[in-house]
């Protein structure tokens, strides 16, 4: 099958129109700091055709399909295996020290979601793993297996939001105390009978899904990494330069609206009548808030239904 058929990128022409002006100059470098399959990457190879690709993944599997997919664009690629707080190595690696634009596609990619055995879905069973790089030791099963009942009450809380995450702790504790929890359907099963009916009944969502993603996130340390590929990314764009980041969870969003409002404002003291020129922001913002798929989109592809976009622009060079 195609990958055209079993992978679209999400909101692809929007992040090819953001990311034009910074790549149309000469010798224009690209950062994808969440290669994936490789569908934003070529799309923007095809459309700047002197631009050079530095594309970062933690998967290995998703760096050789985009390998693949790539290989026609020949030494205007380069991939690089490294989770992307890895983003300043990555690009000193090919003997730059900055770049033009930036892409962040967050979250779970399409690959690791359809690959059942990788254990992301909570719709198949299949051992609970959630690793991203695969070559990393800690799994999902692991944590299931050893964190205490405090340390899994708050990462469900914190990194999945959960209401019931109490609930959920004590639930596991005493499940694994029977027979260790390994696969992802023993684990729903668990959550499924310790939701009360009434709480099913109100929720939108399946009584597994925050838990899976707090899981997720603890696993991979999604929060963490982006906290410092941000700002480590911003560093890396000179005047005229421009990033792209779309997230799909509420966690991650807040946190790039935060790094994008902090980079895009004054330094001022307040209540100055005139700002000084070296407390002049930094970025400006590219979109007002974030900025959601269109209805077109959203059914055309389910998967970009949560996407939040932002998207920001250097104006200033970063004080020597």
């Amino acid at each position: 099958m195609a990958l055209d058929d079993i992978h679209t990128p999400v909101l692809l022409d929007r992040c090819v129109d953001l990311l034009a002006p910074a790549l149309r100059r000469e010798g224009a470098v690209f950062v994808d700091a969440t290669e994936g399959m490789g569908g934003h990457s070529e799309a923007l190879l095809e459309r700047f055709p002197e631009a050079h690709l530095i594309g970062l993944d933690r998967d290995t599997d998703a760096l050789r399909i985009a390998g693949e997919r790539l290989a026609r664009f020949g030494d205007r690629v380069t991939l690089v295996h490294t989770v992307y707080d890895g983003i300043a190595e990555a690009v000193r690696s090919t003997g730059r020290r900055s770049v033009d634009g930036i892409l962040f596609d967050l979250g779970v990619s399409s690959l690791q979601l359809d690959e059942a055995d990788r254990g992301f879905a909570y719709s198949q069973d299949a051992p609970l793993d959630m690793r991203m790089d695969q070559t990393s030791d800690v799994t999902a099963a692991d944590i299931v297996a050893t964190y205490g009942e405090g340390d899994l009450r708050r990462i469900f809380e914190r990194y999945g939001e959960e209401k019931l995450a109490a609930r959920y702790a004590r639930a596991i504790i005493a499940a694994r105390a029977e027979e260790p929890l390994t696969r992802s359907g023993q684990l729903v099963d668990l959550l499924i009978a310790a939701t009360p009916m009434a709480v099913q009944r109100e929720r939108a969502g399946h009584p597994a899904k925050r838990v899976f993603q707090a899981l997720r996130i603890e696993v991979n340390g999604e929060l963490t990494v982006l906290e410092r590929a941000l700002p480590a990314a911003l560093d890396l764009l000179p005047v005229g330069g421009r990033i792209v980041v779309m997230s799909y969870q509420s966690l991650e969003d807040r946190l790039v609206k935060r790094v994008f409002a902090e980079a895009s404002s004054s330094t001022a003291p307040a209540g100055l009548p005139i700002e000084p020129p070296e407390h002049a922001p930094k970025f400006r913002l590219l979109v007002k808030g974030a900025e959601l798929a269109s209805d077109e989109e959203k059914l055309r592809n389910p998967r970009a239904t949560p996407v939040r976009l932002r998207a920001a622009e250097r104006v200033k060079e970063a004080a020597a």
